[in-house]
């Protein structure tokens, strides 16, 4: 059966819901409407006194007779007025939508109104300043779910990647590695299609040369030689991919990672070098640092964590990607100093070679070690361990005797798609529930 078409009045409706949305607080929109009404009043006026005067010097005849009709001259003054000021008001603002239609064309999603882009935008203009920290898969995750509630965000991720094709481009060029900062950019994306899904292209044919490279990458790569800095670099292609906000290295310093760990059936530690080996070896990490050891962090980093309204540290490998953020004194010197809310989201799984067997106290505790205590206001934990795991990974438990210690708060976080990892809308509302609740909204 066809559905109804639209009436008249339903059409009608429609179109003054959304003239209505142009008015919506926080737009900006509604002081330069009323600065255009008196411009546009202060020439009306200009124009009736010639009005007036051509009307008064008319000769009596026809002329008169045509000017006292299209004035309107057989209805009472006050209807006069309302007649023309309606049509008035009514040409100024349709006037003003179609140009503003015309202008922003270039720069609208198909199918969507202006005036719904402009609510969205302001809404996320407004949102929280974030900074969340971390590293691979799971800082990205938090980042696309987090870009639905605020434009102000910023990623602090690591440079101690040493694998793949950052670990590559890493030892062949001498840059700073870019994949977690490729793999941010693109979960912050505005188009999270064609243009997101090229910047994650990774080649597997063709040229050895290119094999096993992400386009990312070599994107970052040749920018950094372009502009000569990878700072600048990742600034020029956050604006091709037109982020959310921004994405930043905890520090510009080529440092390595550096674990001692404890080994099954061996009486002494084992020192590992290199962030991807860590994991490869078994056992327990006793010890981790940066080599250089106490590289000064990234200026735009510090900044960020001190304007930040909620910093949010994990989800992500413990010690291969949050860790080494905290390595740098500067940076955990900020979160300190910072009055923002302080979020530890911890992971849903163990990690093999990272944390097997550990709880999530395990995971506050190894954070303690390294850094010291007393560094977030509330611990974010996973309730929901149904389902079957792979071998070897077992549920990441935040145990009752941890609330004796630590503020905790447990939400089923897993994500249906993939029951090791977070849901990121769920996490991200979650996450903003929590900031609300203790900070109240925000006041634009």
């Amino acid at each position: 059966m066809e559905p109804n078409p639209p009436t008249f009045f339903s059409r009608l409706g429609k179109e003054l819901r959304q003239l209505m949305l142009w008015f919506s607080p926080g737009l900006g929109v509604k002081r330069w409407f009323g600065v255009v009404f008196f411009g546009i009043t202060m020439l009306a006026v200009g124009l009736a006194f010639v009005l007036l005067d051509i009307y008064r010097q008319a000769p009596d005849n026809w002329v008169s007779t045509l000017l006292a009709a299209v004035a309107l001259q057989f209805l009472p003054r006050i209807l006069r007025a309302l007649i023309f000021g309606g049509i008035g008001v009514g040409l100024v603002i349709f006037g003003i939508m179609r140009l503003n239609r015309s202008i922003i064309r270039p720069f609208m999603q198909p199918g969507k109104p202006v005036v719904n882009t402009l609510v969205q935008y302001s809404r996320l203009d407004r949102g929280p300043n974030v900074v969340v920290i971390g590293g691979g898969h799971g800082l990205s995750m938090l980042l696309k779910g987090m870009k639905k509630y605020t434009r102000n965000i910023t990623a602090i991720v690591t440079v101690a990647d040493d694998g793949g094709s950052s670990g590559k481009l890493r030892d062949s060029k001498g840059m700073l590695p870019p994949g977690d900062i490729r793999n941010c950019l693109a979960a912050l994306s505005s188009d999270e299609d064609l243009t997101s899904q090229l910047f994650q292209y990774r080649f597997t044919t063709g040229e050895a040369d290119l094999q096993g490279h992400s386009f990312g990458n070599l994107l970052i790569s040749a920018l950094t030689e372009i502009t000569g800095s990878f700072e600048r670099a990742v600034v020029e292609a956050g604006k091709v991919l037109s982020v959310y906000g921004q994405v930043v290295p905890s520090t510009l310093h080529d440092v390595r990672l550096v674990a001692d760990k404890s080994v099954p059936n061996l009486l002494r530690e084992v020192r590992i070098r290199g962030e991807s080996r860590i994991p490869d070896v078994g056992g327990t990490v006793r010890r981790l640092w940066l080599e250089p050891n106490n590289p000064p962090a990234y200026p735009a980093a510090i900044r960020a964590l001190l304007r930040a309204d909620m910093i949010v540290v994990g989800p992500g490998s413990l010690y291969t990607s949050i860790l080494p953020n905290l390595l740098v004194p500067d940076i955990v010197a900020a979160l300190r100093a910072s009055q923002a809310f302080k979020v530890f989201v911890c992971n849903i799984t163990t990690q093999p070679g990272e944390t097997d067997n550990y709880s999530c106290g395990d995971h506050i505790r190894a954070i303690e070690d390294h850094v010291g205590k007393h560094l977030f206001d509330l611990i974010l934990s996973n309730c929901e361990m149904l389902g079957k795991l792979p071998e070897g990974i077992q549920w990441v438990e935040a145990y009752p005797e941890l609330d004796k210690d630590y503020a905790v708060y447990r939400a089923n976080l897993v994500s249906p798609d993939a029951p090791t990892r977070h849901d990121a809308v769920t996490l991200s509302q979650i996450l903003i529930d929590l900031f609300m609740e203790r900070t109240g909204p925000l006041v634009a």
